[in-house]
């Protein structure tokens, strides 16, 4: 299997890491923060537009790899604040309400300037149909 590097031209990167890496069905995304792609800066003051601003980020590269949130399986919240928990969780359940991923919550271990969160998410994209591969013929 070969490792591609996604980039989505609607998130701003960095030259010190890939947005995310394709290998197989598996697209692992790096840490994603609120970075508002008009004016490339954390422009949302509050953990829950930082939030809906990072999520939709993720959602846009794992558009760029053929995916969608719907094929998220794994996520990671860093948190700057463990204070901002619940708020959090209010902007995110918007996104994974039915069948939710994995997910794991921590503190943010480096305070970047104004960025109160950061979001990592690991998809599967399915190449069976919904409800798994046709066997009739096995």
């Amino acid at each position: 299997m070969k490792r591609e590097v996604i980039q989505s031209d609607l998130v701003p990167s960095s030259p010190l890491f890939s947005q995310a890496i394709k290998i197989g069905n598996t697209v692992f995304l790096s840490g994603i923060a609120a970075i508002n792609p008009m004016s490339r800066k954390v422009d949302a003051p509050t953990i829950e537009g930082q939030t809906e601003q990072a999520i939709w980020n993720c959602a846009s590269i794992l558009q760029a790899a053929g995916a969608s949130l719907d094929d998220v399986v794994r996520v990671v919240v860093l948190l700057r604040d463990p204070a901002d928990f619940e708020r959090m969780n209010s902007a995110y359940s918007k996104y994974f309400s039915k069948n939710p991923p994995t997910r794991a919550v921590a503190k943010l271990g480096v305070e970047l300037p104004n960025v109160l969160v950061s979001i990592t998410m690991t998809a599967v994209i399915l190449t069976d149909p919904p409800g798994g591969p046709d066997v009739t013929d096995a």
